[in-house]
This record gives C-alpha cells, structure tokens and sequence, in this order.
C-alpha cells in the first residue's frame, strides 16, 4: 500500500482518533465526513477488507500504546462463530475466501486470521508481554478445533510470494508408506531411499538432499513419503516459487525463520524443478539465487537453523554444478532412474515382456490400459511428474 504524505497523517491521525474511541470508524459515517482509505494515496491489488482488518489491528502496537505482541500459529477453526475472551469488542470482521477479525479489549488489541483452507493465526498486542501472550493463548484455544492425525497423510506447508510478502497455506496430502512404495524403484535406489527414509536427527550430516533423474521416475512420491517418515522430528515444508524467494532476500528470511513457533522440529524445505537453478551455468543465469541457495545449506544464513533443502532436477549430474554436488554438502544425492526391464516386467505382474527400461509414469500409464498389450515397446517419452 503506497500512501502520500498528507495521506499518512490522515491515516495516523483516523487511526488514533479509532484506537481512542473517538473516531467514526467504529460507526457508519455520513457520505462526505471523512475521507475514504483510496483517497489516502494509491492503493494496489493486494489491499483489501482484510489488509484493512490487519492494518488496523497494528496502530497500537505501532504507535508504542501497545508495545508487546504474541502469535500464536492455529492449525484448524472450529466452525461458526467464533469465541472471543471476555471484553472482546469486535470492530472489523472480513469474510472473504479468508477470514479476518480484528477486536479490542481494555489495554489489548486482538487480530485473528485464518487463510484458506483452514489454517491461520492469532495475535495480540498489549501493555505487556505475559498480557499479550495470555490473551493470545486463551483466544487460540477458543477458537482452536482438534485435528486427529491420519496415517495416510502428511501435513505441508505451501509457500508462496504475494503482493503482501510470503504467505505458508498449510494442509494435508496423502502420502504412502514407503514400504508400499519401494517397488517402484530400482533396486539401487531402492536401497538408498531407504536409508533416508530411517534417518533421525542426531545422523543429519549435510543439509542437502538431492534428487536427479528422467522425468517420471517417482521423485516428488519419494519426497511425499519421506515427510511421512520423518514427521515425529521434521515438518515439511513446499516453495512452490523457489526462483523467487532465491532472488528475494526478504521472502528468503520469512520462510527461513518459519511460521509454526513453539514447534521445535527440523524443517524439510521441497523445492521442486530447480534445473536452471543448480545446472552448470548458474553463476550466469541464476544470478544470485545459486549462492543463497548454498548459503541456506551451510553458510551463515543456515547458522542455527535446523533446517534441509530437498532439490529434485530432471538434469543428469554432469550437468549439475560442481558446488552443489561437493562432498559434505549433500545429506543425500540420489539418482533416480527407470526401472530394469526385470524389474519393470516384475512390477506389472502381466507376464508381459518388456523391451526397455521404464520410468514408473510409463508403468502407471501401461497398467492403466494406455498402451497396447503383448510386448511393450512403449516410445521413450517425458512421462508425467510423479
């Protein structure tokens, strides 16, 4: 949101005037008593009902009336209304595909924000910070619902950059177990996805785990159940932008520093497709994105941080860049390829012959009835991301 000078005042002064009690805001006002939020300046695309809400909540807290604040991170809302504590006076609300409330007690101010699809957070603002923090807990747990764990699934956080900084949207994907899953890897890789699959904290050495291989060959569900298998000690998190956060050192430190506080797990970060980021020439192409990203693995932005990158490329190592691959930076650099023809005959369970190596997009595709039967000779194809 860009405002003018003039339009600065004016916003500090309403926003004053609205903290005190004696604003119009908290009222409908009669055309032409105030000036409206557009005539404070320009307002861009990602300023609306909601940003306002946000805005607004943060005038004390900016103005030094209300100088601690607490967060607390909300997984899932109960339905309906929602409960507030006792003084609660609420004094914008904003239902959109988000929803945002912004309330205020006697020395405290309240925001609530819960994203699609249902994850969100809480934050108070107060005259001190054990104020700010029990205020904070209290509205959390009223307005908390219990989610029970599956099995079958695994919780992700998806980042992304906006027009308002990074956002994470967390939420639950299936993912096997890997003991359903390692038929569909040869069995090189097999065993190698094996080993990190039962890795544990204290034998992390290196942060970089690297993926490479055709396309189709099972990377992204080896990572999905790789979430799974590490979920007790590690969250996962995925950039579904990684060029963008690697050029954009503020969206970088926001998703450095996390969301979810108070969990002290270590933190998987996916970062699918990076071909142009890690090839050879990226010193070139990249720019500065290639350093950040080794920055973030073992140079000073990655100090104290317990967290692993996993990279997956459809390029072939020689085509890697040497500072990715060097010894000791990478947890794990698994090659991820089709399988055998032995193996692939044995996976479909036909008695079909098999005249090459398949990728498993190929498998899935074939057992599906997408080919033709007798013996397969399907062209050699760029599968489908698995």
């Amino acid at each position: 949101m860009t405002i003018t000078e003039n339009g600065v005042a004016a916003a500090k002064e309403l926003l004053r005037e609205f903290a005190e009690g004696t604003s119009g805001l908290g009222a409908i006002a009669p055309p032409g008593a105030r000036r409206s939020w557009v005539e404070w300046g320009s307002v861009d695309d990602g300023v609306d009902v909601v940003t306002i809400c946000q805005f607004l909540f943060l005038a004390a807290f900016a103005e030094g009336r209300e100088p601690h604040a607490h967060m607390v991170t909300v997984r899932a809302f109960r339905r309906g209304e929602w409960r507030l504590p006792e003084g609660a006076e609420v004094r914008r609300e904003a239902r959109t595909g988000q929803r945002a409330l912004y309330a205020a007690g006697e020395g405290w101010s309240l925001y609530i924000q819960r994203y699609y699809p249902g994850h969100g957070v809480v934050m108070v603002s107060a005259g001190s910070n054990d104020e700010a923090e029990r205020i904070a807990k209290l509205a959390a747990k009223l307005v908390r619902r219990k989610v029970k764990e599956r099995d079958d699934r695994v919780s992700l956080g998806f980042w992304h950059g906006s027009a308002n900084g990074a956002v994470n949207q967390e939420r639950a994907i299936e993912a096997q177990d890997w003991s359903e899953l390692r038929r569909n890897y040869s069995a090189p890789v097999a065993e190698q996805l094996e080993k990190l699959m039962a890795l544990r904290p204290e034998d992390v050495n290196g942060k970089l785990i690297l993926l490479h291989g055709p396309p189709g060959t099972g990377k992204t569900t080896a990572l999905r159940a790789l979430g799974r298998s590490w979920r007790k000690w590690c969250r996962t998190d995925c950039v579904l932008d990684p060029e963008r956060m690697l050029s954009d050192p503020g969206y970088l430190l926001e998703v450095v520093m996390g969301e979810a506080r108070g969990d002290r797990r270590w933190r998987l970060l996916i970062l699918e497709d990076c071909d142009e980021l890690i090839r050879g020439d990226a010193k070139q192409t990249a720019g500065q994105a290639l350093s950040r990203l080794l920055n973030l693995t073992d140079g000073l932005l990655g100090q104290g941080q317990n967290i692993l990158v996993a990279i997956t490329t459809n390029e072939p190592l020689e085509r890697l860049h040497p500072a990715v691959v060097r010894p000791g930076r990478c947890l794990a650099q698994i090659e991820v390829g089709p399988l055998t023809v032995a193996e692939a005959a044995d996976w479909l369970g036909t008695g079909e012959q098999v005249a090459r190596a398949i990728t498993l997009a190929e498998l899935y595709a074939l057992k599906a009835g997408r080919e033709g039967l007798g013996t397969i000779t399907a062209e050699p194809s760029t599968g489908q991301y698995l």
